[in-house]
Parts: structure tokens; C-alpha cells; sequence
């Protein structure tokens, strides 16, 4: 069991999408789980389907997405940054890690779940990712938390093999309808699912892993 677990991702859904059985299973252990969220999502290519959200109503909507799927995976503490969708790169780094810096400073915890600095596949998700790494990588050796990064796409076997394998699969219920609660975001995946048992079956295999990077320092 952790200490506490600090979640530093830059979406709503990314908690859910791209670590939400570790967090459950972080939750029902008794570890209490952060989320500092950069943005609302605003630039999001997905309205639901058949659409139910415009680009005015998506933001908020997405934040109440969000507080539920957090609800779900047992986050208590959820902390929105409020920086534009799609421009966590180009915000000022030192004002960025003094937001992560202080999450960390306040909370002490001993895993950071992130993106992979160059490995995160969106921008957003490289930008924040890097700002955790820059920040932990200047404090102490023996002050750090272990940070666990998630990576994707075609290069990622320049990093090596995952150094952690999360079985989700027994919180895979939990994790399932935490993506249900990002509808405008998750709609075509479960529709898709509810009329395919074989995509089903396939969707809960591939999302019943997770597998993770520790950042070597």
C-alpha cells in the first residue's frame, strides 16, 4: 500500500484511460489518490455520439464527466489547473513546475502516476509528464517518489520493456464504468462494444494491463 498516490496527467479521462484500474486498485487498498488535472478539455475532438455537447458546453461538461469518474475510481481530492486544452507545452515551464512542485511539497507522495516525457503520444501529455520529471529530478535522491510513466505509440520500444505490468482485470468492472462516465469522450468505444460482443471481449483484454515506465533518474 502507498502513502499516496499524485496522478499528474492533463485531460479529463486521461486518469481513467490511461490508469484508472491502478487507481482503483490504489483506492480500495486505502491509498489516497490526488488528481492534478491541466485543463478541461475544451479541444476535444469528440461531442458524443450522436452529439450532445458543443464546443461552448464541452468544457463544463467534461468536468462534470470528470468529478464523476473520479467518484468512481475513489478520488477524493481533485485539482483543476484550468490551463487552455491543447497548450500545456507552451505554458511558461517555471510556472508549471511550481504547480507540481507545491502538489508534491503539500502532499509528500511516494508514486506520481504521469506521461512519459516523449512518449506520451499527445503534446499535452509529454509537456506535463516533463515538468513531473523536471521537477522530481531536482529534489534528493531520497526525497523522490517513484514516478511511473505511461508511454505509446510507435517508438516506445526505444524505452525498453514496461518495468511494471498492472493486472486490472479484477477492478476492471470499476475501471469500465469510470470510462462510461466520460461519455462525450468514451460514447463510440461502448457503442461499438454493446454491438460487438468480439470488440467487448476485446476492449476489456486490452484494457485489463497497464503497463508503465519507472522513470530512471
Amino acid at each position: 500500500m502507498h502513502r499516496h498516490a499524485l496522478v499528474v496527467m492533463p485531460h479529463p479521462d486521461d486518469e481513467t484511460f490511461a490508469c484508472g484500474g491502478t487507481i482503483a486498485m490504489y483506492t480500495q487498498a486505502g491509498t489516497p489518490v490526488t488528481y492534478l488535472c491541466a485543463t478541461r478539455g475544451e479541444m476535444g475532438r469528440n461531442m458524443g455520439i450522436p452529439p450532445f455537447a458543443t464546443r461552448e458546453s464541452l468544457p463544463d461538461l467534461r468536468e462534470r464527466e470528470l468529478r464523476e469518474a473520479c467518484r468512481i475510481l475513489g478520488i477524493k481530492d481533485l485539482r483543476l489547473l484550468g490551463i487552455r486544452d491543447k497548450t500545456v507545452e507552451f505554458v511558461d515551464p517555471a510556472w508549471l513546475d511550481a504547480r507540481v512542485r507545491a502538489a508534491i511539497d503539500e502532499l509528500e507522495p511516494d508514486v506520481i502516476l504521469t506521461y512519459h516525457p516523449t512518449h506520451g503520444v499527445h503534446p499535452d501529455h509529454n509537456a506535463f509528464g516533463a515538468a513531473v520529471v523536471r521537477v522530481v529530478g531536482a529534489m534528493p535522491p531520497e526525497r523522490r517518489p517513484v514516478v511511473l510513466t505511461r508511454a505509446f505509440g510507435p517508438n516506445v520500444h526505444e524505452i525498453g520493456e514496461p518495468d511494471v505490468i498492472m493486472d486490472v482485470s479484477g477492478v476492471m468492472d470499476i475501471k469500465m464504468a469510470a470510462i462510461a462516465a466520460h461519455r462525450s469522450q468514451s460514447d463510440y468505444f461502448l457503442t461499438r462494444a454493446a454491438q460487438d460482443p468480439a470488440v467487448r471481449e476485446q476492449m476489456v483484454k486490452q484494457r485489463g494491463k497497464e503497463n508503465c515506465w519507472t522513470y530512471k533518474f
